[in-house]
């Protein structure tokens, strides 16, 4: 294991994954991810320095779960439209483990973070599966 300093932003990615899985018919918009995270975040006393940045992390983080194998486009008979994707098994098994509505979720998201920037990637993340789900 390697533990790194800098860590993902669970709750945007949880947010994202979200919105892929309803994404059906509309384009997927990380940044508007982004944007309804900072307003609940707001709303619940949070304060947010930098939306933009935060849009920018959304927009990484497409291209970085589409690399990786998280999500994938959208097949026109589910509603694809060049613009949307779906979660893949390994993009599902993700948001299984990080899903703040789901009792437990901390304890996978700090196995996550052992792993640091690492932990999205296919090699480390595979692996992960039982080691994560353990409480």
């Amino acid at each position: 294991m390697t533990t790194q300093g800098k860590t993902h932003n669970w709750d945007l990615i949880e947010r994202m994954l979200h919105a892929v899985q309803n994404s059906a018919g509309q384009a997927f918009v990380p940044r508007r991810c982004a944007e309804e995270l900072a307003e609940a975040l707001q709303q619940a006393g949070q304060q947010v320095q930098d939306v933009d940045g935060l849009k920018a992390q959304a927009d990484r983080y497409e291209a970085s779960l589409l690399a990786a194998g998280f999500i994938e486009a959208r097949p026109e008979g589910e509603g694809g439209n060049g613009e949307n994707f779906v979660l893949t098994p390994r993009g599902s098994q993700l948001l299984s483990m990080i899903d703040s509505t789901f009792p437990g979720e901390q304890h996978p998201r700090e196995v996550l973070d052992q792993y640091g920037l690492a932990a999205l990637t296919p090699e480390v993340f595979d692996g992960l599966g039982p080691e994560a789900t353990r409480v």
